[in-house]
């Protein structure tokens, strides 16, 4: 049998981490003006500091969503598992860690896979690792999958592989959905997740990474099918499997739309 782990995450600044950063230019300030602050380190021309990326450092998980899938074999097609997302505003950051080690521990140990993974999402997990005191041996190679090499069998970051490992403009999510007639980030963008989760919607939050990750594995299916890895009635009966699942499972208007595509890219 194999498995594979498709994950995503969204964050918020770590303004612990941002007041120990700026030392004593922190003094005093709430919440609000030290994000400034820090904004205004990271702020290209013209840009509102309040809103400006911050370095992945300075990032604390918001939420994780991920996909279990498994088959019994090269010629077999893929089965969606489990469908889940955990955010901070119900579930404490050390803890969304640890579950998330926990599914990496499991055997066979995964595949993993995301939309750009290598350039942040990784860099976060192991982040906040060292920010939490999280142990997560798994995710650094304790189960025999090496994630962190780019190029190889065990980590599979779409934006990374379709770009030809940047050698072309990355494409975001929202553009490879697109070849597959599947509209992404309909429901929320990633900027809008700092205010969201600011306000208690981590509800929303999570449902977004939840159809982030959707997006994501129907995108690899069809890469594997367009490379030759998944044989074209392999990859027909994925996306079947994948579209009753989601009628079973997420029956909310989220997820019409990839439960529609799926089932259609099913022939």
């Amino acid at each position: 049998m194999e498995r594979v782990v498709v994950f995503d995450i969204e964050t918020v600044p770590d303004l612990v981490a941002g007041r120990a950063l700026l030392g004593d230019e922190a003094q005093g300030l709430d919440d609000a003006t030290l994000r400034r602050h820090l904004g205004a380190r990271y702020a290209r021309e013209g840009q509102d500091a309040a809103t400006a990326f911050l370095k992945v450092p300075l990032h604390a998980l918001a939420c994780l969503a991920l996909l279990v899938a498994e088959r019994d074999g090269a010629e077999e097609p893929w089965r969606v598992r489990r469908l889940a997302a955990r955010h901070v505003g119900d579930t404490p950051e050390a803890a969304i860690l640890a579950l998330f080690e926990r599914t990496l521990s499991g055997r066979p140990a995964p595949m993993l896979a995301g939309f750009n993974t290598s350039g942040f999402d990784l860099p976060v997990l192991r982040y906040r690792a060292i920010a939490t005191g999280v142990a997560m041996p798994a995710l650094n190679g304790g189960n025999g999958r090496d994630y962190g090499y780019r190029y190889g069998r065990d980590h599979l970051d779409l934006a990374d592989r379709l770009s030809g490992f940047r050698a072309s403009p990355m494409p975001s999510l929202a553009e490879a959905a697109a070849l597959i007639g599947l509209t992404a980030k309909a429901g929320m963008h990633g900027a809008e997740v700092e205010p969201a989760m600011a306000q208690g919607r981590g509800a929303e939050v999570a449902t977004y990474c939840e159809t982030d990750v959707c997006a994501t594995w129907m995108v690899l299916l069809r890469y594997w099918q367009a490379m030759g890895a998944l044989p074209a009635d392999a990859a027909r009966g994925s996306f079947r499997a994948f579209a009753e699942f989601l009628e079973e499972h997420r029956a909310e208007p989220d997820f019409a739309e990839h439960a529609e595509v799926s089932a259609r890219l099913a022939g």
